[in-house]
């Protein structure tokens, strides 16, 4: 297409360049390196983790150090998983550097999308993807804007028309103006809108941070009230008491849980992305298995962007032969390319067909398209009431009986033909009706019945009319999709919280609106989950507690989004959502062997405050019971199967289960101190008894929470036994274990027998008043 006018000089051009008037891109984008490193590193977890290994530095107690493994580790885990999403997700996003042709001077000139500024004469063509806001200028083209809208028809654009950025040119060609270039532009503006940094909704995390807020405010004081109480002992020195100190406040933090978590997590995301699943934020995993509100966007989720036909209804008098042959002919000889002749022809692919002497393109104002066939005779199929006008009559009722689940086109033959300028000379006849659909995704209804069968509320917002949301909301078997609102009718604030509350289905929603209904379902109490692929989705994605995207959506919708669906399958969604209930349920399961020893770190320390006592344990004889009654077996727990529905409150869950091992251990050791002096114990075998029911009452809750017994339980059981047994025998002078004596194996199987009748005691209790009042989380059989 030729332009007669001018472009910009370049002296225009760089006064606009100096302007700040130039093309940048602002999209959303991924975390930088730099910002993943620091956020890992300078945590206030590992912080105080660094401090207290810089104190066993300087005392030269270098194998008490051993703890500062499991916080390496972790840090590195989170590392390495989030810098792997952002390439993957950077991946996705790498394009070839897109250029279009500017009008510079009197010649057009292929540039950057960058170097485009204000005012630029631009030239578009089918296939093109608009670079910036513009205005037609000459010409005339057909254009998609399903990504910035969520309506999936193609529009029509025309001389004075406005042309949005991030939409695609799917027909014809023209020339346009730029009239807003970089943050200016329309998908930029919704793109800004989402840079703000949103933390994940997670039971797990909020817990977790709350647990080391509270160790981290007691941590300091408790710590230096401990380090006098332990330096003025009877026998201590300086170095002991350091040691003590540290040993008391490792237990306090549970660096071993938030190290089984992320391992965990890293687990399932592994797993996800071999179901074509990634995800961007481990935590998310969690959250999707927790919600209770699925909104689902209509194209790209529940339709896949086609059109089909469902059936063709010839009018009384006409054969189904004739017509058949007819429709062939007009969407094989059709110019346009659009959804609906894309239909027509994959419905008649097979279907002989006469040639076509002209055809007339579809326009938006008389909403029909016609031709001319090989036999002289004339065509037109589109909108029945504009076709036919006066005769619409003649199909009315037809229509209004399949109009409500279908998009009805009415085929007419036209006797007198087309006049020059593309109009029907003389009144159309009707010939058939032609019932076309958005084509509903294969695994959708098998999806969305899953979701419905969990409990979980779905909703369909889409930028698309009312009526065909919700027909084809009702199809895909979204429940109540009868209760349906035009959102161009939700005038206030008030009224869109109401509907967000009531409706099932959502019809002619601006992005903005979007947004407005997710976070009304939050202020219900809803944790909300949001799909979408698009610039019009960004913003709701962003509000959601747990965003999907498909891989094939905008960049700007898959750099927010916590999971993205790589093959656009929506049936992986089933996949997150088990993959999260076994994490939740398991890892529920497993921390309560961790808040054990932070609960009992904390109240010996208080006790042995309280009756100025040397703390009996160093940090490496915490890295041993650690490892064999809390670290192992929780790891290996938390990877089995486990489905089952996620119930309750999380840290209610665990603290449940913890608190009568943590009595247990508090009671018997402070009976130790009590028999230490009856038996004439040393503080070294003060300790050594300490590490001996400790690891007992870590075995005890082992072997409540591993009832019932399958062969990995089992034989989990055994090794941990045997574990501490070579640990406190054969790695005696590593882990600081005093010999054995007979006065020593008084002790300890007196309070075994006190441990064990402890335990069952406070279990009983705890299981009275806690856990009897929710559903178990524990699968029976570790079933898949």
């Amino acid at each position: 297409m030729e332009w007669n006018g001018q472009g910009l000089t370049e002296q225009e051009v760089a006064q606009r360049v100096a302007a700040g008037q130039i093309n940048v891109n602002v999209d959303v984008k991924t975390k930088s390196i730099k910002r993943i490193l620091v956020e890992n590193i300078f945590s206030l977890f590992n912080l105080i983790n660094f401090m207290l290994a810089a104190v066993l530095l300087v005392v030269g107690s270098y194998k008490n150090m051993l703890f500062m493994g499991v916080i390496i580790c972790n840090t590195l885990i989170g590392i390495i998983q989030e810098i792997r999403s952002k390439r993957a997700v950077d991946r996705l996003s790498i394009v070839v550097l897109e250029r279009t042709e500017v009008l510079r001077g009197r010649e057009f000139v292929e540039l950057p999308i960058e170097d485009i500024v204000l005012d630029d004469i631009i030239r578009l063509g089918r296939g093109a993807q608009i670079p910036s806001d513009a205005e037609v200028v000459s010409g005339e083209c057909m254009v998609n804007e399903s990504l910035l809208t969520g309506e999936s028809d193609l529009i029509r654009k025309r001389v004075g028309d406005t042309l949005m950025s991030g939409s695609f040119i799917t027909g014809g060609e023209c020339i346009a103006r730029v009239i807003h270039v970089g943050k200016d532009n329309y998908a930029s503006q919704i793109n800004s809108s989402a840079k703000y940094i949103k933390q994940v909704k997670s039971e797990m995390m909020t817990t977790f941070n709350r647990i080391i807020q509270f160790v981290s405010i007691i941590i300091f004081p408790l710590g230096a009230i401990l380090f006098w109480n332990q330096y003025t002992a009877e026998g201590a020195t300086a170095s002991s008491a350091i040691v003590n100190t540290v040993a008391a406040l490792i237990g306090m933090i549970p660096e071993g849980l938030i190290l089984l978590t992320s391992t965990v997590l890293a687990v399932s995301v592994i797993r996800l992305s071999q179901n074509k699943v990634l995800v961007q934020h481990l935590y998310c995993i969690e959250t999707l298995a927790r919600v209770d509100v699925l909104c689902l966007d209509k194209t790209g989720t529940i339709t896949c962007d086609e059109m089909e036909v469902e059936r063709v209804i010839p009018l009384p008098g006409q054969d189904e032969g004739s017509v058949s042959r007819i429709l062939a002919s007009i969407a094989k000889g059709s110019h346009d390319e659009n959804s609906t002749v894309k239909a027509l022809q994959k419905y008649y692919q097979k279907e002989d067909s006469l040639p076509v002497a002209r055809f007339v393109d579809f326009s938006s104002e008389k909403k029909w398209s016609g031709a001319v066939l090989g036999n002289g005779e004339s065509y037109v199929m589109g909108a029945g009431e504009f076709i036919l006008k006066d005769r619409f009559s003649l199909v009315r009722d037809t229509i209004e009986q399949v109009a409500g689940c279908f998009r009805v086109l009415t085929v007419a033959h036209v006797p007198g033909g087309f006049t020059e300028d593309g109009d029907m000379a003389g009144a159309a006849e009707p010939v058939a009706l032609v019932l076309i659909q958005d084509k509903i995704r294969e695994e959708a209804s098998d999806t969305i019945r899953y979701f419905t069968e969990q409990g979980v509320r779905l909703k369909v917002i889409s930028g698309d009319g009312v009526t065909t949301v919700s027909n084809i909301a009702r199809q895909a078997g979204i429940p109540d999709a009868q209760e349906a609102v035009d959102a161009t009718l939700l005038k206030t604030d008030e009224a869109l919280k109401e509907a967000a509350e009531r409706c099932h289905v959502f019809g002619r929603v601006t992005p903005q609106q979007k947004q407005k209904l997710i976070r009304a379902m939050k202020e219900h109490g809803h944790t909300v989950a949001m799909t979408g692929d698009g610039v019009n989705d960004v913003l709701a994605l962003k509000e959601a507690d747990c965003s999907v995207a498909m891989a094939a959506g905008s960049d700007a919708a898959r750099n927010v989004a916590q999971l993205v669906l790589i093959e656009n399958d929506f049936s992986a969604m089933p996949k997150v959502v088990a993959e999260g209930r076994r994490t939740i349920n398991n890892i529920q399961r497993s921390s309560s062997l961790f808040l054990v020893k932070t609960l009992f770190s904390i109240l010996l320390g208080l006790l042995t405050v309280v009756i100025h006592m040397r703390y009996p344990f160093q940090p490496i004889q915490m890295s041993l019971v650690g490892a064999f009654t809390i670290g192992i077996p929780s790891f290996i727990l938390a990877l089995e199967p486990n489905h089952d529905r996620v119930t309750g409150k999380f840290f209610w869950n665990i603290i449940s289960r913890a608190i009568p091992g943590a009595l247990t251990i508090v009671i018997n050791i402070g009976l130790v101190y009590l028999f230490q002096g009856w038996f004439d114990l040393t503080h070294e075998q003060v300790s050594t008894v300490a590490v001996v029911l400790t690891a007992l009452t870590g075995i005890l809750l082992l072997l409540r929470i591993s009832v019932p017994f399958t062969p990995i339980r089992t034989a989990l059981f055994f090794f941990v036994i045997t574990g501490m047994g070579i640990g406190l025998t054969v790695f005696r002078s590593l882990f600081e274990i005093a010999p054995f004596t007979a006065e020593m194996g008084w002790v300890i199987g007196i309070l075994s027998v006190v441990c064990v009748l402890l335990f069952s005691l406070f279990y009983g209790l705890m299981n009275r008043f806690f856990i009897k009042s929710r559903k178990p989380e524990i699968s029976k059989k570790g079933r898949a």
